[in-house]
């Protein structure tokens, strides 16, 4: 059935590059909401100005640190070598999987769900592979490693940001002068969140452009990042001039707007560090069609980037946030629970914690899953009464369809594509 790769390979790279549009049209408008939801919430930012920030550092992570070349099966999730008879199954899968999760990724975003766009067209290749070439092309380790991180990832989220809020709480705000404990405490949360920053930069964004560092030279490069920024932090807060004989309130305030810049920093780093790594739920099904259409059948472990193929990822993102964004960013931001800029950073900064960590012990992360732990850990701090259980139990149950509701969708249009080329 190779011939139907040469006759109809135009046609079918074209399609690709359609659904593979609309499902970075669906990371933009679900996903933005990881690095943008908790400014927005905190009033830090407003939401125009979150989706412009938000464009400009996911584009720049999606086509300066995109990578030249991707994973033809995203996590390594289906063994291609089930494949190798009839490659034209692979590549009918690959449109189906795109075209299922894209259309999940923007149901639920219309619906104001925060899902992963992993777990999406992971959910959608274990469908078509299913039933393509049989459940045993499947490694269903992996998929149980995914499920186990429904529970593993909020948690270790949630139980920083608690650490992160009460250590600020107790430093700074519950004290007799928070001004002045603001002034000796923010320069290390600032150092930290500029080594935890970077590391999620070197870790997640500049492996894909050919920038491999081993764990010894990326803790050294963080580090000195970390304490640069702590040094410039130090130097920017002690020139700040407050009044010191107004009231604790304002003094409150003012150590919130100190929050705030830090917060909005650090959104930025993780805005460019997501667009590097999660526009391969794009292209990485979308460079899979057309490499073996290209190859004529073979099938590679890793395929090359055409030139149009990360352009096409990262307008997609854009375009996506831009048009549809707001509604997850509202849910994250604003839905769950009452957020500050204090608050709002230490669930930021607890998120990118969790993604040095998994990426530093290979756990199978959804940077959204971890957000939402965070936001519910710096929720709890303040009482389970904060937290607005009904939009919690929402997002749970969108976690839990998101794999079934790819696959079932990747089935009947992989049924469909494959009739209707037969």
């Amino acid at each position: 059935m190779v011939e139907v790769l040469v006759n109809y390979g135009p046609w079918l790279i074209l399609v690709a590059a359609v659904f593979g549009f609309l499902m970075a049209y669906g990371i933009g408008a679900n996903d933005v909401a990881n690095a943008m939801g908790t400014s927005v919430g905190s009033g830090a930012l407003t939401i125009k100005q979150a989706i412009i920030i938000a464009m400009i550092f996911e584009f720049a992570g999606a086509y300066l640190a995109g990578g030249e070349v991707t994973s033809t099966i995203r996590k390594g999730i289906i063994d291609s070598a089930y494949f190798v008879d009839s490659p034209e199954l692979l590549v009918y899968g690959m449109i189906s999987a795109l075209l299922a999760a894209g259309i999940w990724l923007v149901a639920a975003s219309f619906l104001g769900w925060p899902v992963s766009t992993t777990h999406s067209i992971i959910g959608a290749i274990i469908g078509f592979a299913s039933v393509g070439v049989g459940v045993d092309a499947v490694s269903w380790s992996k998929v149980a490693g995914i499920v186990g991180s429904w529970i593993v990832t909020p948690a270790i989220a949630g139980f920083i940001a608690y650490l992160i809020f009460q250590s600020a709480q107790k430093l700074i705000f519950d004290t007799e002068d928070p001004l002045k404990n603001a002034k000796r405490w923010v320069p290390l949360y600032m150092g930290l969140a500029g080594l935890v920053i970077s590391l999620v930069t070197i870790k997640k964004g500049l492996k894909h452009v050919g920038l491999h560092f081993d764990n010894a030279e990326a803790w050294g490069l963080a580090l000195l990042v970390s304490v640069i920024v702590a040094i410039i932090g130090k130097f920017f807060i002690g020139r700040l001039k407050f009044d010191p004989s107004a009231n604790k309130d304002t003094h409150f305030a003012n150590v919130e707007k100190v929050f705030a810049v830090l917060m909005i920093v650090t959104a930025c780093g993780m805005a460019f560090a997501h667009g590097s790594n999660d526009v391969a739920n794009a292209i990485g099904p979308l460079a899979a069609v057309v490499s073996i259409v290209h190859a004529e059948g073979i099938i590679t472990a890793k395929a090359g980037l055409a030139w149009w193929i990360l352009p096409l990822g990262g307008v997609g993102i854009v375009i996506g946030l831009a048009t549809l964004g707001s509604r997850v960013i509202t849910t994250i931001g604003k839905n769950i629970t009452h957020l500050t800029p204090s608050r709002g950073f230490a669930a930021e900064l607890a998120a990118a914690s969790t993604v040095v960590i998994a990426s530093g012990t290979g756990l199978p992360i959804s940077t959204t899953q971890t957000l939402v732990g965070a936001v519910l850990g710096v929720g709890m701090a303040r009482g389970i009464a904060a937290l607005n259980l009904g939009v919690v139990r929402n997002i749970v149950v969108s976690w839990v369809i998101t794999l079934p509701a790819g696959a079932g969708l990747s089935i009947v249009i992989f049924y469909l594509i494959r009739a209707i080329m037969s």
